[in-house]
C-alpha cells in the first residue's frame, strides 16, 4: 500500500475485534511516531504502550467516545480496544517549544497501524488526572492523546459533507458515515476565494 492510498483508506475505528495487539506492533507504531518532524528537533513526546487486558479495562472508562453521535457511541464490552498508545508531552521541553509535534506523531501511528491491519481512533477527550494516576505519569508530563487500537470490527464510510454539516452518524445497520468536505470547497489557488 502506498502512502496516499493509506491516507485515503484510514478512518477512525470505534469497534474492535477482541484480538491481542502484539508488543512488536506497538513498538513499530511508536517508532513511526518517534520519526515524525519535531520543531528544532526538540522531541518532547513520550509514549505509553498498553496491551494487557487489565490495564486496557482501567483505561477504557476514562475515555469519552464520539460525543457527536447521540448517546456517545461508546463501544460495547465485546468491541472495546485491545490496546492503547498514550501520547505524553514531557513539560521539561515546553520552554523550548514542542507543542505541535503531537499531530505529526499521531498521524504516523495511525498510518503504521493501518499498514499492520490495525484500526485506530485518536481520542482527545479523557480524564487526564485519572489517566495519569492509573499509568503513573509524572507531574512534569501531560497526557495529550490516547490512541485506541485493535483489529477493526467495522468499516466506516466517507461521504460528501453538506455545507457546514460535519456530524458523523450511524445508520440503522450500525454503519458509521463520516462526512468530508469536497476538495473543491477547501482548495484555493493564488488567493482565498469565498
Amino acid at each position: 500500500m502506498n502512502v496516499y492510498s493509506a491516507i485515503q483508506r484510514r478512518r477512525s475505528i470505534r469497534r474492535f475485534k477482541q484480538q491481542k495487539i502484539s508488543d512488536s506492533s506497538l513498538v513499530k507504531m511508536i517508532d513511526a511516531a518517534r520519526l515524525a518532524p519535531s520543531a528544532s528537533n526538540i522531541q518532547p513526546l513520550e509514549y505509553i504502550a498498553v496491551n494487557d487486558k487489565k490495564t486496557c479495562a482501567e483505561v477504557f472508562p476514562l475515555l469519552k467516545w464520539a460525543r457527536l453521535i447521540e448517546g456517545g457511541d461508546t463501544p460495547e464490552e465485546d468491541k472495546r480496544p485491545a490496546a492503547y498508545i498514550v501520547v505524553v508531552i514531557n513539560r521539561n521541553f515546553l520552554a523550548k517549544g514542542g507543542r505541535h509535534e503531537v499531530g505529526a506523531a499521531v498521524q504516523n501511528i495511525l498510518l503504521a497501524a493501518l499498514e499492520d491491519g490495525i484500526g485506530s481512533c485518536w481520542v482527545r477527550s479523557f480524564n487526564a488526572s485519572k489517566l495519569s494516576e492509573k499509568l503513573n505519569i509524572p507531574e512534569y508530563c501531560k497526557p495529550d492523546s490516547v490512541i485506541a487500537l485493535g483489529v477493526p470490527a467495522e468499516s466506516p464510510v466517507t461521504e460528501p459533507a453538506k455545507k457546514h454539516k460535519m456530524e458523523y452518524w450511524r445508520d440503522e445497520r450500525g454503519l458509521l458515515h463520516v462526512p468530508k468536505r469536497k476538495l473543491g470547497d477547501i482548495l484555493h489557488r493564488k488567493k482565498y476565494i469565498n
